[in-house]
């Protein structure tokens, strides 16, 4: 015979202002309610259109599994290696999914956008579970979000920046459900690394979306906004090879799945450093009217925001990073626009590296942690700077690009975090930054000085350490 109770508790039910869905508990005592949606499908009239509320539902909706994972091409070559991204079939694909405590009332709460440079990711992959933030009293939501040519195309007759757009969202949803789940919603943390990073740094900018958050983490993100021409020179190269405009209408005529693959043939085996364009968040006075590195300024919220100490190993191979000659190395910095003050800093910062490596670095910091730094130095409102320079032993990575999220959730278990950093990285390390991850969801410090002048930075290593910035001679000279 069943006992009700624990059947109560084992498949606990949540009021929606859409209607109600059932989740499970864990053996951890977790709550968790996946795949619920926050929008309808943005397919056939929807497609390439803002994101459209749900209908309401009747009865109780199961909340047990992933929701569809948006449209995508797979990692290739190098990064296939480290990044998995499981695939699931459908197109209700803007779903959020809530890891609760069971006891939480009031909880503060983080809404988590995953990476994958605009084009790939899945709130699904399984270094992105929950379990630990509720764990820790905390309501964690990660969301999924349109994707590559879907979410980011640059139409001449479509809105802009729908991804974006499904970002803010999924924070509304947040804002507006949590409390049946929990959460507090006058305690929403954004948080979120590389293009997640970058919708969080917009959301964070933006005062429509910033005045439903109390704070705001940004790992390893790319700040910059690209200008209309530039940002639809992806759309209009796959218009090209489809013989279509780069109109709504032209592009609703092609099927995802063919977008994708032409976008893939378009990029095929290139690399950071010789790919052609790539999609990025565009200027559009309605959803990101300037650079975050400017808005963020004024922005009245506390953030974290840090870079690893050589993201770049990640986008390039050890043997991309080896046959990079110093010619080579030479001309692509001068095309980056890499001073020579800035090459000789980083020459001094890192005795006997390679041309390639020197070329690595100022792409980093160019690219990252540069404009992480003026975000940090031209803010009054309190910004916490970090820098992972814990060195994975995995495949050449070292402090790479990605390495520091199983830290921060404070996982280091999972088949996606033994892919970038192996089976024996240092949990205690590990412990520490998930705790200080918490402590600013909480508490908005994460226990270190904030930048301020003194340039204060928490450099996350064996051991970790708290001073001032370090390399400062490469990021101004590149600021």
């Amino acid at each position: 015979m069943t006992d009700p109770i624990a059947d109560a508790r084992d498949r606990p039910l949540a009021d929606t202002t859409a209607g109600r869905v059932r989740g499970i508990t864990g053996d951890d005592g977790i709550r968790r309610f996946l795949g619920i949606p926050y929008a309808k499908p943005p397919f056939g009239a929807r497609r390439f259109g803002v994101p459209e509320p749900v209908d309401p539902w009747d009865g109780e909706r199961e909340a047990t599994e992933f929701g569809p994972t948006a449209p995508q091409n797979p990692y290739r070559g190098h990064l296939a290696t480290f990044i998995d991204v499981p695939i699931v079939s459908g197109e209700d694909i803007l779903t959020v999914n809530v890891w609760t405590p069971a006891d939480a009332q009031d909880a503060p709460v983080v809404l988590w956008l995953h990476g994958g440079g605009l084009e790939r990711g899945a709130a699904s992959q399984e270094g992105y579970d929950g379990s630990t933030f509720a764990r820790d009293g905390i309501v964690f939501v990660s969301a999924n979000y349109r994707l590559g040519a879907e979410g980011f195309s640059v139409l001449d007759d479509a809105p802009r920046n729908l991804g974006l757009r499904d970002a803010a969202a999924a924070l509304a949803w947040v804002e507006r459900e949590i409390t049946a789940f929990g959460g507090d919603p006058s305690r929403i943390t954004l948080m979120g690394e590389s293009a997640g990073g970058a919708l969080v740094a917009a959301l964070a900018a933006r005062a429509d979306t910033r005045r439903m958050i109390t704070g705001a983490i940004i790992q390893s993100a790319p700040l910059e906004v690209a200008p209309v021409k530039k940002a639809r020179r992806a759309s209009d190269a796959i218009a090209r090879a489809l013989s279509v405009d780069t109109t709504r209408a032209g592009f609703s005529s092609i099927a995802p799945r063919e977008l994708s693959r032409t976008r893939a043939q378009i990029v095929g085996e290139s690399t950071l450093l010789d790919g052609p364009a790539g999609f990025a968040l565009v200027l559009d006075e309605e959803t990101l009217p300037g650079s975050p590195i400017e808005l963020l300024r004024d922005a009245g919220v506390p953030l974290l925001i840090g870079t690893n100490t050589e993201e770049y190993r990640l986008w390039l191979s050890p043997e991309t990073v080896a046959g990079i000659s110093r010619a080579k190395s030479a001309t692509i910095r001068r095309l980056l626009g890499v001073s020579g003050r800035a090459t000789r800093a980083i020459r001094a910062a890192f005795p006997g590296a390679s041309p390639g490596e020197v070329l690595g670095q100022a792409v980093t910091d160019l690219m990252l942690r540069g404009p992480a730094t003026r975000v940090a130095a031209s803010r009054a409102c309190a910004t916490y700077v970090y820098e992972f320079a814990w060195p994975s032993p995995v495949g050449g990575l070292g402090a790479a690009h990605a390495v520091e999220i199983a830290f921060a959730f404070g996982r280091l278990d999972s088949d996606d975090a033994v892919r970038l950093n192996g089976s024996d990285a240092p949990a205690t390390l590990a412990l520490q930054m998930h705790e200080a991850w918490v402590s600013f969801i909480r508490d908005g410090d994460p226990g270190w000085p904030p930048y301020a002048h003194e340039r204060t930075t928490k450099v996350w290593d064996l051991p970790d350490t708290v001073g001032p910035q370090r390399r400062t001679g490469i990021v101004d000279a590149l600021m």
